[in-house]
């Protein structure tokens, strides 16, 4: 029997769309992205999509364009008679503008929501919002996955003798105790003072770390500083070695040479947004069954709890 689900994806998330859909076990729907002369985008879908559950793959990370692809494929499903439009966002931009922390300031990921919502979306479906409270900008459900089901099987076959979490940051903290307790171990926190964004003034490690191999985790990787900064001042407190997890490579600015410079034995990122360019260092590993499952128990309206550590955490 035909499945009512259909998924299709924007130019900017393609590459993992495809591997969601066969995780799924449907096709890739098709739909027509067009780019005319002035920079103006058109949408088409080109099977039809009347009385379906649709779902849209598009993450947000920079140009807008990709922002502006899915809010016009969620506009089109809408006028095409959709059951259910849900906007699927591994990466969710514009999350680090979560408040108003100057005067005369925009709160980014409210507009972000507040657009997805104007135009039509039915739920939306993410993964490691920068900051978790952005879920309340929606009025509408929110499936807010968690990279920790793809990373604890990764640090499980590492089988690190001496493993210690690091928070890169005291915002952080909550997270990386989550991760701490699952594997019963100790954690540390980097305290860091900026002087504006991208740029830190100072640090230090709250713990000991001494021989100690650590494992930082944080949700997303941007120009590598924080990163890089941390694992070296680990090393120089006597860690035995310092990798890092990173949900989301931004990876802008010198963050390829910042990392590749750096005394991270590894930086193990999702693929959640394409990396620009290969590195010895960067390790990629995929979404796609997590965010299969989500989509076909969202489909199937059932419960996603056992994607969540907090539920592998009550089954020890």
């Amino acid at each position: 029997m035909e499945s009512n689900a259909k998924i299709f994806s924007g130019t900017g998330s393609q590459y993992l769309a495809e591997k969601i859909a066969k995780k799924f076990g449907e096709p890739l729907g098709k739909v027509n992205i067009q780019r005319f002369s002035d920079g103006e985008i058109g949408v088409e879908f080109q099977e039809s999509i009347r009385g379906r559950f649709v779902f849209l793959v598009q993450s947000t990370f920079s140009p807008i364009d990709n922002m502006m692809e899915l809010l016009l494929m969620i506009d089109a499903a809408k006028r095409a008679s959709a059951y259910k439009v849900i906007a699927v966002v591994p990466y969710y931009g514009y999350a680090r503008q979560d408040r108003k922390d100057r005067p005369r300031v925009a709160i980014g990921s409210k507009l972000m929501a507040n657009m997805l919502v104007a135009a039509g979306a039915d739920r939306v479906v993410t993964m490691d919002l920068h900051a978790p409270q952005i879920q309340g900008y929606f009025d509408i459900p929110v499936d807010h996955l968690d990279s920790s089901a793809i990373f604890i099987p990764y640090i499980e076959s590492l089988n690190l003798k001496s493993l210690t979490f690091a928070a890169p940051d005291v915002g952080s903290a909550n997270r990386i105790r989550e991760i701490a307790s699952f594997f019963e171990c100790d954690m540390v926190i980097c305290d860091k003072h900026r002087k504006r964004a991208n740029e830190i003034a100072s640090m230090v490690v709250i713990g000991d770390v001494t021989d100690r191999d650590i494992v930082l985790i944080d949700d997303i990787c941007d120009t590598g500083g924080t990163l890089t900064k941390s694992a070296a001042l680990m090393k120089e407190k006597g860690a035995r070695s310092v990798r890092a997890l990173c949900t989301h490579p931004v990876l802008s600015g010198k963050a390829y040479e910042n990392i590749e410079n750096s005394v991270l034995e590894e930086l193990v990122v999702c693929d959640t947004i394409p990396l620009k360019q290969k590195s010895s260092k960067i390790k990629v590993l995929s979404v796609d069954e997590l965010f299969a499952v989500a989509l076909r128990n969202a489909y199937e309206n059932k419960s996603i709890n056992s994607l969540f550590i907090r539920g592998r955490l009550r089954n020890k």
